[in-house]
């Protein structure tokens, strides 16, 4: 899929579309910081699929990517995530690993599914909570970076990368 922004410096994104409208129907979001109507309608006339503007959160664009792949008929959402010796069932909501059977809850498990949603990309401690806990929750940040040391703690996870200053992200070689 291909995230495009309207504004290039050599030539403008509607080009670039246009030009890949004529040899492929990959998905393309046309993701850019003009939010004018006719701009908008021109993206849907030359055939793109989705329109954001900027400012954007990466949780959304993330969602928007995904349904985009799955109308497309790519799988994008987990089922079964392995890791080394890790075997987790985000349906199941269980994992185990080479000593059989972990105990997790069913919000670490939430939480792990968002990271491997977002596999590389960094997401702030808000955009987390929004996702797992929801806009309503009246929890603090702070419920992200221990539920974090627990998934570390209790899958031995290595992949879990902090981001100082930012947030969390899942680091994994492909």
């Amino acid at each position: 899929m291909i995230v495009l922004d309207i504004m290039l410096p050599t030539m403008s994104g509607l080009a670039v579309l246009n030009a890949v409208r004529k040899t492929s129907q990959i998905p393309v979001i046309m993701l850019t910081a003009l939010e004018d109507e006719y701009t908008q309608v021109s993206s849907f006339d030359c055939l793109a699929d989705d329109y954001m503007t900027k400012p954007f959160s990466m949780v959304v664009l993330g969602k928007r990517i995904t349904a985009l792949l799955r109308r497309a008929g790519v799988k994008d959402e987990p089922n079964i995530w392995e890791y080394g010796h890790l075997t987790v069932d985000f349906s199941g909501y269980s994992a185990c690993n080479h000593n059989g059977k972990v105990d997790v809850t069913p919000k670490e498990l939430d939480l792990l599914k968002l990271l491997v949603e977002h596999k590389g990309l960094v997401l702030s401690r808000s955009q987390i909570l929004n996702a797992v806990w929801g806009d309503d929750s009246f929890v603090i940040d702070r419920i992200v970076d221990s539920y974090i040391r627990n998934l570390r703690k209790k899958l031995e996870l290595d992949c879990i990368v902090t981001v100082k200053g930012i947030g969390y992200k899942l680091e994994v070689d492909a």
